[in-house]
């Protein structure tokens, strides 16, 4: 059985296949204008003919500013758009971008013929391109001395950076002479040395642009060792030194804001980056201090001065402690001194004497201690507390035990 769609996906596959068609996006068309409508809403709706076919066609009030005339039943006109299925309805027509009058098809095929050229010359290509300086001091400008564009110019420069000097070369931009005089504008101002030209005017028909899609300009922007930006008509308008110039501004004003840096921004920046360098080096500056601080109490410390100061605290330090400990060691040996010496004088021959008692040796000075180292006659020596008493044995009586000596007993 074979598939069955619904009416929108057949458009939207119709839609698909219109969009990649690489004419369709793109496409000059001719014919007589019939069925004009101007909506409320801007929009202009209408039906292009010839003598065997018909086709509708709508322009939208955003793309008005490509038209430069009112569209009239019978006028015989280009419209250049793209052909697209609208898939509510599921028809097609062709929505147009821009429309001239038939008048101006021969400049229209001059235009892609030259465009194609040079493009195979080129002359289009990106490596070509030089870079506009981002920082300039002088702005040539090729444009009417009188007109709208260069007071644009003027004015959006002299607000972005007032220190920027503008040298005018006031061109003819229009006619049989303008093609020669804006060359001559080109070749001067790169003469004179400035950074940046650009070169252009106000909007226009193609035919009053037309000066800048003569080949000879389009050669000259090439050739300009200068870097050329093209402002020429309104943002919807095209030409072949647009394709040629190192930069394409869409009107005279997006020119001189493209050419000419901001210098309020700069300043603001330079501030910020003022602060940041200003924050960053404090912060460097308390650590380092704090370092610094460090290593200084590290080298008061560490120092040989300081060291010394510090050995003789100590030393101090120990000699108060050697001499405590001495005086402690002293106290403990009197203390135990006294008790010896106490102890000494229970012990001592004296005090014994002091006592009463006596001591007797014999002739030969050994101590009496028993009545068998005497016989009578011998020879003793009694000593007292004053002094001592020769004396002689005259008995020698052993102590018994049922005779003891009446001083012991007592």
């Amino acid at each position: 059985m074979r598939n069955v769609y619904t009416v929108t996906q057949v458009n939207s596959y119709i839609k698909n296949m219109f969009t990649q068609d690489y004419m369709l996006r793109s496409i000059s068309v001719k014919g007589e204008i019939s069925n004009c409508k101007y909506h409320t809403s801007g929009h202009i709706y209408f039906t292009l003919k010839d003598q065997s076919g018909t086709i509708a066609c709508v322009m939208f009030a955003g793309s008005r500013s490509g038209l430069a005339f009112q569209l009239t039943e019978g006028a015989q006109v280009i419209v250049t758009g793209r052909v697209d299925v609208y898939e509510r309805d599921g028809k097609y027509q062709l929505y147009a971008q821009k429309i001239t009058k038939q008048g101006i098809g021969d400049l229209y095929v001059r235009f892609e013929q030259l465009k194609k050229e040079l493009e195979e010359q080129g002359m289009f290509a990106a490596e070509y391109k030089r870079k506009i300086p981002k920082y300039i001091r002088t702005l040539g400008v090729v444009t009417a001395e009188t007109g709208a564009a260069v007071r644009d110019i003027i004015n959006v420069a002299g607000r972005r950076n007032p220190y920027v000097q503008i040298i005018l070369y006031p061109a003819i931009v229009q006619g049989e002479a303008a093609a020669c005089s804006i060359i001559n504008g080109i070749r001067a101002l790169e003469r004179a040395g400035v950074d940046v030209i650009i070169a252009g005017r106000g909007g226009g028909s193609i035919e009053d642009l037309w000066a800048f899609n003569e080949e000879e300009v389009a050669r000259a922007v090439f050739e300009c060792t200068v870097p050329v930006i093209s402002a020429v008509g309104h943002e919807t308008d095209f030409t072949i030194t647009d394709f040629v110039a190192d930069l394409r501004a869409p009107t005279p004003s997006a020119a001189a804001e493209l050419a000419v840096y901001d210098v309020k921004e700069l300043l603001e920046r330079m501030q910020t980056v003022r602060q940041l360098y200003t924050r960053s080096m404090e912060q460097s500056l308390r650590e380092y201090s704090l370092k610094l601080s460090g290593r200084k109490t590290r080298l008061k410390y560490m120092s040989p001065l300081s060291r010394i100061r510090d050995k003789r605290h100590m030393s101090i330090k120990l000699e108060e402690e050697l001499q405590s400990a001495m005086s402690q060691v002293i106290k403990e040996k009197k203390q135990m001194l006294s008790i010896y010496i106490e102890r000494m004088k229970g012990l001592s021959p004296l005090e014994k004497l002091n006592q009463g008692y006596t001591y007797t040796s014999t002739a030969d000075g050994k101590a009496l201690r028993s009545v068998e180292q005497v016989e009578e006659g011998d020879r003793l020596k009694i000593c007292v507390t004053d002094g001592f008493v020769e004396a002689g044995v005259l008995s020698c009586h052993p102590v018994q035990e049922s005779r003891c000596c009446p001083e012991l007993q007592m």
